[in-house]
């Protein structure tokens, strides 16, 4: 018997005397959670269900109108002493199952409090329903009826033949995406444009009413009903959804699973045969349709309905597969467990959870929900706000209240009144303002190490890009291509018999002038003067003649390294004035050019900036020290290299319609720092990321600069 604490309540003469019973149409079930029994009671009338271990069913089925509430405690008590329910834990069942509308009382006055029951589950309904503005539900119709009318032609997908097929069609969508991934990669980034998003909505309507048919047929395939279909406006998008919780009182956790990843199981059906049609056709309405089905059945799979610690059908489908119903809430209640018991004090607490490991996992998955639902739900807002700024601060401000403003109402009103804190009130006042202010002087206070990077590439401080000044026909290579030169060295010989033909026309054509000259000087002509212009003329043009005949030679015009990968083939070629012939690059010494976009522009001119490091991505290892660099006024729009962009690969967002991906799709600053002369390894064009090491900061004041600049970047606020 359990000791006398838990047996006996203070509160027991307010049921003891009562007559109650089961509602008649409440019907029950046995299931095996973790291996052991449990009975879930479901009430057809509100689909709702409600589990009971086997020694509270015991009590619970006893209960009849010609007895007491005190008279079946003391017969289980008798009958088992061992597992008999206390009396706290009789009031509190049956409180539940009163709040569930499954007792029945033989009173006149039942009926009324049924109905305010009703209603005040339906007020708490509504209340969820705007809290929850991104998910709203507005039921529309039964769908049972079709469901059971169109089951024997949709049962045969449902059985091992149909499994066989989904395998073998989404091995071969798997494999055509792999295949073509390439282009489907580049028609994804376009698939927020204007011109796509009603294909992309059509996609989404299409798929969702597909993917809850799915849950649908697979729970009426095994006897569950299904009477709620409608309408859920997903971050006010309308989507379809249908009510499959019937299933949860399957006694197989294994069709309850099924019946939770049917939806998904659907998609990628889908998304199989789209990427098989995507492949088959060209450009066209066919072509873009199958493209945004593929995206949609994958974004969503993995985003909400795959991902367990959203309470979607990945969720449902882990609890299925631990036995753990209600696995967030007994998550949430494990949290509260551990501050009631570590940080409260509170005695005489059950846990949720029946083994150590069980507590550390649901407080592990408690925590995880948590902040990736903020991480998700964050991003939506932001995404939302883009498009419809109202629309999102009205999201952001019911967020608010939701997450922040009735948490800290219910928590302030659980500290002054809550009965498990009757005798460690001032502990849990105590506690909870100690660990308020030392958060407070954690993130305001206490300085931090604050430092941020930007990408960068490496560039020898002295290199140059050769060209050809002339043109001509490559005549010889006078250096080798890789090779160390001195400055004015040759490195490539041209010819050009034009340009000797008309140096030799120009020379006869001087020769004449000057004869002329002289016989005019002799003769004392009038000619003196014109004949002294063209003269100088002439020269003029006869020395331009003499530089490009020089420039024919290509000469290095410092000392360095000579880089021109596949010169060797551009012997016998003609080559234009303006052609490229490699870089010439001076190997003692580099900079590391590094872009610094807007965000982190303040440090640069507000901070002080202590130091910085440059890692380059083939040695990640080393950190070259970087003691001297500079700012370059102004803003620029133009990469140093193509690498550090989007489409190359890079973490800079480049314009999508520039070929050469170097045009940055905001203005950035560039910093010129001068790497070590003792680094080895270096190469002219490697990429790399510099960390800038700021003064140490508080956290708060940092985050909040950084709203502010997304607040202002984004919406100019």
């Amino acid at each position: 018997m359990a000791d006398a604490s838990s047996t006996f309540s203070e509160s027991w003469y307010r049921v003891a005397s009562q007559r109650i019973c089961l509602r008649p149409g409440v019907i029950t079930r046995r299931q095996n959670y973790r291996g052991e029994r449990w009975i879930v009671l479901e009430n057809p009338f509100s689909n709702q269900f409600f589990r009971l271990r086997p020694e509270a069913f015991e009590f619970i089925a006893r209960l009849r109108p010609d007895r007491t509430v005190e008279q079946v405690w003391q017969e289980c008590l008798s009958r088992f002493p061992d597992h008999a329910p206390g009396q706290e834990a009789v009031i509190q069942l049956l409180s539940q199952l009163y709040f569930s509308n499954l007792l029945q009382y033989d009173t006149a006055a039942d009926a009324a409090q049924l109905f305010e029951r009703y209603k005040k589950r339906r007020q708490r309904e509504l209340g969820s329903r705007f809290l929850n503005i991104m998910f709203m539900r507005f039921p529309l119709l039964d769908p049972d009826r079709f469901l059971v009318k169109t089951l024997p032609v949709v049962s045969k997908l449902i059985s091992p033949v149909g499994a066989l097929l989904w395998l073998i069609v989404v091995g071969i969508g798997l494999k055509t995406v792999f295949d073509h991934w390439p282009a489907l990669w580049d028609q994804t980034q376009s698939v927020l444009s204007p011109g796509n998003v009603p294909l992309l909505y059509l996609a989404l309507i299409f798929v969702k009413t597909l993917h809850e048919f799915g849950h649908a047929y697979f729970c009426r395939k095994w006897g569950g009903e299904v009477h709620v279909m409608g309408i859920m406006l997903m971050i006010f998008t309308p989507v379809p959804y249908v009510d499959a919780s019937s299933s949860w009182g399957f006694r197989s956790h294994a069709r309850r699973a099924l019946v939770g990843g049917a939806g998904m199981i659907v998609e990628v059906f889908l998304a199989a045969i789209a990427a098989v049609v995507w492949a088959k056709t060209g450009p066209g309405v066919l072509h873009s349709v199958a493209h945004n089905i593929m995206f949609v059945a994958s974004v969503s799979t993995l985003v909400f309905n795959l991902n367990p610690l959203l309470r979607f059908d990945g969720y449902y489908i882990l609890s299925d597969l631990l036995q753990v119903p209600n696995l967030h809430q007994r998550a949430m209640q494990q949290l509260r467990y551990l501050a009631e018991r570590d940080l409260f004090g509170v005695k005489k607490l059950h846990s949720p959870a029946r083994t150590a490991l069980g507590e550390w996992g649901f407080a592990t998955f408690g925590v995880g929900a948590g902040i990736y639902r903020v991480i998700v739900f964050g991003g939506i807002l932001l995404a939302v706000a883009d498009r419809f700024l109202v629309i999102g601060i009205v999201m952001a401000i019911v967020c608010l209240i939701s997450w922040v403003t009735v948490p800290v109402i219910k928590f302030v009103r659980y500290l002054s009144s809550s009965p498990k804190l009757e005798r460690v009130r001032l502990r849990a006042v105590g506690v909870t303002a100690g660990i308020l202010a030392a958060l407070l002087i954690l993130l305001q206070v206490i300085p931090f190490p604050s430092r941020f990077r930007a990408s960068g590439v490496v560039r020898a401080a002295e290199r140059t890009e050769l060209v050809t000044e002339v043109a001509g026909s490559v005549a010889e290579l006078q250096a080798k291509p890789g090779s160390r030169v001195a400055k004015d060295q040759p490195l490539l010989r041209m010819t050009n018999a034009e340009l000797a033909l008309e140096l030799a026309q120009t020379r006869g054509r001087a020769a004449e002038i000057d004869a002329r000259l002289l016989k005019a000087m002799k003769d004392e002509s009038a000619d003196l003067k014109p004949l002294m212009e063209t003269k100088a003329a002439i020269d003029g043009r006869l020395a331009k003649l003499r530089v490009d005949v020089e420039k024919l030679t290509v000469r290095a015009r410092h000392e360095g390294i000579w880089i021109a990968p596949g010169i060797e083939d551009y012997i016998g070629r003609w080559l234009t004035r303006g052609a490229n012939l490699g870089l010439l690059v001076n190997p003692t010494s580099f900079e590391f050019v590094a872009t610094v976009l807007q965000e982190d522009a303040d440090a640069l001119f507000a901070r002080h900036l202590p130091g910085a490091e440059v890692r380059l991505k083939q040695d990640t290892g080393t950190a070259l020290v970087v003691k001297d660099w500079r700012v370059i006024p102004g803003e620029q729009r133009m990469l140093p290299s193509p690498a550090l962009g989007w489409r190359s690969g890079g973490d800079v967002p480049v314009e999508m319609n520039d070929e050469r991906g170097n045009k940055t799709v905001e203005p950035y600053f560039k910093v010129v720092g001068a790497l070590p002369a003792a680094a080895e390894s270096l190469f002219d064009g490697s990429s790399g990321k510099i960390r800038f090491n700021l003064e140490a900061e508080p956290l708060l004041p940092r985050w909040v600069r950084r709203l502010r600049q997304l607040l202002q970047k984004r919406y100019q606020m």
